[in-house]
């Protein structure tokens, strides 16, 4: 019986188109963050120009002085980084104690008080903007990073993403056995329900990280001292009133973007492997 040569299968095209449109994507992604390092490196003119300028210039360590006199950009950057920082392991700790308790305890009105919280993701978040300002200055926060910190510690969002992973990860089985064992809930959470979600919490953190990180209108609202900036606001100070030097508006921009792509270097894969088991489980 003699064996017949095997047949170059259709999906080897399709990869091999695959791959082509996915690099193609990657350049339309990353130009945008290119063309702000060129505009850093030239002037505003440069910012204008059809077609766009694709080489960069020589100026970017003369604006990036500018930009570390005008405003006190590093310090800008420490106090995002803390903010971004402590809002991510909040929401990481904090959700995913709440998605525990609306996904396996029992308890009056739960089903509501889950719906009230889903609910208030419908609310545009400049609605809260006028009563969160009033507490903060009864707290006397205001122009202090507990103001942008505390109120950022726990989302709508983050209690429904964490509910729905302990829903479909946890089942009540081990739960039940872990209580016959004499655990405690918060026993059976911290040793057995978190560490089985840690990466959607992972996950979770992240996107919380990157959004106060970019975070703009509320800490333009209620900072005040330029020694508490964060780096959306420092690039914002950058900016007179009557025009805007887009060289030294971008120095800052690119700046505060580094952080971000090496975070993305760092922990991308864990990133994508979170979000895709979160999707795969059921």
């Amino acid at each position: 019986m003699t064996s017949t040569p095997p047949r170059h299968r259709p999906i080897d095209r399709v990869r091999w188109w695959t791959y082509l449109l996915l690099g193609a994507a990657t350049v339309v992604c990353l130009f945008p963050l290119y063309w702000m390092f060129i505009v850093a490196t030239t002037d505003t003119a440069t910012a204008t120009k059809m077609p766009p300028e694709v080489v960069p210039g020589g100026n970017f360590f003369h604006l990036l002085g500018l930009v570390l006199e005008t405003v006190p950009f590093v310090q800008s950057l420490v106090n995002s980084l803390a903010v971004a920082t402590a809002i991510g392991v909040g929401q990481a700790l904090l959700c995913a104690l709440a998605g525990f308790a609306f996904a396996k305890l029992r308890f009056p009105g739960r089903n509501t008080l889950f719906l009230i919280v889903v609910l208030t993701m419908t609310v545009p978040t400049q609605l809260s903007v006028i009563p969160q300002y009033l507490i903060m200055s009864e707290l006397g926060w205001v122009d202090t990073l507990q103001a942008l910190i505390v109120p950022g510690l726990a989302s709508a969002f983050g209690i429904f993403w964490m509910r729905q992973h302990i829903s479909a990860t946890i089942s009540d089985e081990l739960m039940q056995a872990a209580t016959i064992d004499g655990a405690s809930a918060w026993q059976v959470f911290w040793r057995i329900a978190f560490p089985i979600v840690r990466p959607a919490a992972f996950v979770l953190g992240l996107f919380g990280f990157v959004t106060a990180w970019n975070d703009f209108l509320w800490p333009f609202i209620v900072l005040k001292s330029p020694e508490r900036y964060t780096a959306q606001i420092a690039i914002k100070a950058l900016q007179n009133s009557y025009d805007v030097d887009l060289g030294l508006a971008m120095s800052g921009s690119f700046l505060a973007t580094i952080p971000l792509v090496f975070l993305f270097v760092l922990v991308g894969r864990r990133m994508v492997a979170g979000i895709l088991d979160g999707a795969f489980k059921g």
